[in-house]
């Protein structure tokens, strides 16, 4: 049995965030993820890290000032993963929401985000919205209003460079390893038990304050567990849906956030990592949040909005690369309709429920992570008897960030001799620790093998992923560091050759190397195009509960 300071469960983007900060104030923290860092709802998210406009419908000033701030920070401390870019909002004669009401959100916004780095929002009369979006439907189009907003394209690079810098200051990240039952001292949890799922080691930890950060799971992880009180409801998730396709006609070069013709909601279509990524729905969801996906209902039902917007596009699900879904680990609020629910985060204090030294974080967003880590950091000293402390993470860059710009990074990688589509890939994926990842060829010169030269894979980059980001699986390597899952094809056509790499590095025999790559076959089914034998909903925000298929 180790001890610690604090023990974190979930690895998602606010766990690691608490592992951070934690770690970087001083405390010694353990974090437990069943599955792999950013494996559940944080990589199944829009990938945006925006301001949040919606949320002044529903007057949560607070929450727009917060996310608009932690934008700013997260552009500021991780600009290679983390960025400004242009959003167009048009207004039709149809919309639930009148121009004027859209103006005053847009004021709103630019007054609650006065010391940002980006521009303000501008109108655009309905030539100069055309003129920007030659190919949007022009019946009834008004108008449009251009701003900025923030995208982080791929959240499974900002989460492992978070868990990067929290283990380089001292915390333990255990990955694989899912807790099974609280440990209990006078009705007071202490620790818990869990289970190493790679070598089936049964092992236990203490600590005086344990949180449960795990997302749209929090209710499932001690609920079931003997001995402890019944501990009252606390996620009332909803299932958000997206699909990607390639570049299409009449495509938009901004991101598109508009109103659905069928129910008023807000969806968007996104230029996202070479494709367009379009959604999302907004369902209630009250199964397993791991068994969440895209319906053949939800994907019919963004397919039709997005052919409304630009009638060129004429996309049917042929054109579908992969499509996925998460659970947003919202409160539980019944009888709210989905969309009213607070963003907002909450810690919940089990000792009001019976369970002492247990809290759980209910919600949060990929955008405000770090202050809801701050939040809960400031609150683990306090009952750790340290009192008020200073956040260490508003100003810290993250591992990649320390570059002047990443047009320098790439100049030193060509200047080596590196072919550009492998300086471009690597520059983007891992900032100023391209670099360092390029000087494994030094000692190693068999590293430089160019295992694609269209997507830029090269041997070097599996040895810098397995060596320092602490990879256990193919899917880990596949889906979370090299990000090839999400290229079309998922990196099948060098599934045999990185495996080959990977298992050198971490001991596989050629069974366990089999099971791996099927293993990472299975994964892919998060990816599923559904068809009709799936379930069907024909409403995607009046509180329908879809079944799991």
């Amino acid at each position: 049995m180790s001890s610690y300071d604090v023990i974190v469960i979930g690895g998602g983007i606010n766990g690691v965030g608490i592992a951070r900060e934690s770690a970087l104030q001083g405390f010694k923290t353990l974090l437990l993820e069943k599955d792999d860092i950013c494996s559940g709802v944080s990589a199944w998210s829009g990938r945006l890290a925006h301001g949040g406009l919606r949320y002044l419908e529903h007057y949560d000033f607070a929450l727009v000032r917060e996310s608009l701030l932690e934008r700013e920070r997260l552009i500021k401390n991780a600009p290679h993963l983390a960025k400004h870019v242009s959003w167009l909002m048009p207004v039709y004669r149809h919309n639930k929401r009148p121009g004027w009401l859209v103006e005053l959100g847009m004021l709103l916004f630019d007054i609650l985000s006065f010391d940002k780095s980006a521009p303000w929002h501008r109108y655009l009369s309905k030539k100069k919205t055309i003129a920007r979006f030659p190919d949007i439907d022009q019946n009834g189009l008004q108008g449009g209003f251009q701003y900025w907003d923030g995208q982080i394209e791929l959240a499974e690079r900002l989460c492992v460079e978070i868990s990067i810098d929290a283990i380089k200051n001292g915390a333990e990240i255990k990955t694989h390893s899912q807790v099974s039952a609280p440990i209990l001292e006078n009705s007071r949890v202490v620790g818990v038990k869990y289970k190493d799922l790679l070598t089936g080691a049964e092992l236990e930890a203490t600590a005086p304050v344990i949180y449960n950060v795990s997302g749209p799971w929090i209710d499932r992880v001690f609920n079931e567990s003997a001995g402890i009180a019944t501990q009252p409801r606390l996620n009332g998730g909803t299932k958000g849906s997206h699909f990607i396709v390639d570049p299409f006609e009449g495509a938009p070069s901004d991101v598109i956030y508009y109103e659905t013709r069928a129910d008023g909601r807000l969806i968007l279509v996104v230029p996202w990592f070479g494709k367009y990524l379009i959604g999302t729905t907004d369902i209630r969801w009250e199964t397993d949040p791991g068994d969440a996906r895209c319906d053949i209902g939800e994907l019919d039902y963004l397919l039709n909005e997005v052919n409304a917007l630009v009638p060129q596009a004429k996309l049917t699900r042929d054109d579908v690369l992969y499509t996925y879904s998460g659970v947003r680990p919202l409160p539980y609020e019944p009888g709210k309709p989905e969309s009213s629910v607070t963003r907002t985060h909450i810690l919940h204090d089990h000792a009001k429920t019976g369970l002492p030294g247990l809290v759980t974080v209910v919600g949060g967003k990929l955008t405000t992570y770090r202050q809801l880590a701050e939040d809960a950091v400031v609150d683990i000293a306090k009952r750790l008897g340290k009192g008020r402390i200073k956040s260490k993470t508003r100003k810290s860059l993250l591992p990649g960030a320390h570059f002047s710009s990443l047009e320098d990074i790439a100049r030193q990688l060509l200047a080596a001799g590196v072919l550009p589509s492998v300086a471009e890939r690597i520059t983007r994926l891992y900032g100023s620790r391209a670099l360092n990842l390029w000087q494994i060829t030094r000692s190693d010169p068999s590293a430089g093998l160019v295992l694609d030269s269209e997507f830029g894979v090269t041997k070097a980059e599996i040895l810098f992923v397995v060596r320092e980001e602490f990879p256990k699986t193919l899917a880990d390597v596949m889906a979370r560091r090299m990000i090839l899952a999400f290229e079309k094809g998922h990196g099948l056509h060098l599934i045999d050759s990185i495996a080959d790499i990977v298992g050198g590095e971490l001991g596989w025999g050629s069974d366990e190397r089999n099971r791996q790559i099927a293993g990472y076959s299975e994964w892919l089914n998060h990816l599923a195009i559904p068809d009709e034998s799936g379930p069907r909903s024909t409403s995607f925000g009046a509180g329908i509960t879809v079944e799991a298929k």
